[in-house]
């Protein structure tokens, strides 16, 4: 695979990331020698951009991605690395001293002197003029969180927050940092309100797919504030597959059915939905890199022959438009993360 350039970074990626939510056990158990095998496999296959959180799994996932990474004995410069802070199994803490204590968790927990992207997790999820905790709610989307009593009054998260995680680049405990969430307005309420140069990066999710890309418009935007891009969720969390999503996914029913239209549609044909969806997601240079969780070599194999495949055939734009318009309906269609912001 051929390299990107990860805004003005100086990163160059894979065009396919690993995300290691996977790895914390978030969607079944792995074996301590499968995840190795499967982060060795990355690595081979040319993959060298890795995605974690101390959210995933409760910490599992960058504890377990170390280990795989020192498994497999490859240099530092080989791989880019990206942990985040904010968001926690016990909630929601965007305060100076719970990121900066943070930084100094994760690197214990992978092993390492400092991290090449440090992201502040799903900011949707606090009052963006504010600061505190948001502990999680029983919901039946097992994603949707609720504001809290806040730690501390008033505390605006570009005076507090981001200062912090400058702070950190600056030590050289991470190298970048970023913004992560689900709304694309919450990337130009930030940059919007904090000084050029103040964040390199951001990561947006579910918006750059076949059936949703409306990222697509905040993309100019974004490359006048000098932010790379980065996205995930190619398969709009388990929607753009032949199983389906899982139970919680917060998808208004219009939106699953329409997919779950679209994959009877490619299976019919042959064609499995996952690998047009993937090699869909690749197809703009402007995108850095698209995340997308692995929990086995094959998947890794699958990913990356998407990719490969892309830059030697293409993709199959025929089944592309059939399923285009299948989605047509219900597209750029979403649903809500986070809380009202004023």
């Amino acid at each position: 695979m051929e390299l990107r350039e990860l805004g003005a970074t100086g990163l160059r990626v894979s065009p396919v990331g690993f995300g290691a939510s996977p790895l914390g056990n978030v969607f079944g158990d792995i074996p301590r020698d499968v995840a190795r095998a499967t982060v060795r496999r990355a690595l081979d296959l040319g993959i060298n951009f890795f995605d974690t959180s101390p959210y995933y799994g409760g910490t599992v996932s960058e504890s377990v991605l170390g280990d795989c990474l020192r498994f497999a004995a490859v240099p530092r410069h080989s791989f880019v690395l990206a942990t985040k802070c904010g968001r926690y199994k016990e909630g929601f803490d965007f305060s100076a001293d719970r990121v900066t204590r943070s930084i100094d968790e994760s690197l214990a927990r992978l092993g390492l002197d400092y991290v090449d992207i440090l992201h502040c997790h799903d900011i949707e999820f606090t009052n963006l003029d504010q600061v505190g905790l948001s502990p999680p709610t029983t919901c039946s989307t097992n994603l949707l969180y609720q504001p809290f009593v806040l730690m501390s009054a008033s505390l605006q998260i570009v005076n507090e927050t981001i200062p912090a995680l400058q702070k950190i680049k600056e030590s050289g405990k991470a190298r970048f940092i970023g913004i992560t969430g689900l709304p694309l307005s919450i990337f130009t309420y930030v940059l919007d309100r904090v000084p050029p140069g103040s964040l390199d990066l951001v990561l947006s999710y579910c918006h750059y797919g076949i059936n949703d890309t409306a990222l697509l418009d905040s993309l100019p935007y974004l490359k006048s504030k000098g932010v790379g891009v980065i996205t995930a969720s190619p398969l709009a969390m388990g929607l753009l597959t032949d199983n389906g999503p899982p139970e919680w996914h917060p998808a208004p029913e219009q939106l699953k059915l329409a997919c779950r239209g679209a994959a009877e549609h490619c299976r019919k044909k042959g064609k499995p939905i996952t690998k047009l969806a993937m090699k869909y997601s690749l197809m703009n240079n402007e995108i850095s890199t698209v995340l997308v969780g692995m929990n086995s070599p094959e998947q890794v194999e699958e990913n990356v022959a998407a990719a490969v495949e892309l830059s030697t055939s293409g993709i199959d734009e025929e089944l592309l438009r059939e399923v285009e318009e299948i989605l047509e309906p219900v597209k750029n269609l979403t649903w809500p993360s986070g809380i009202q912001q004023a």
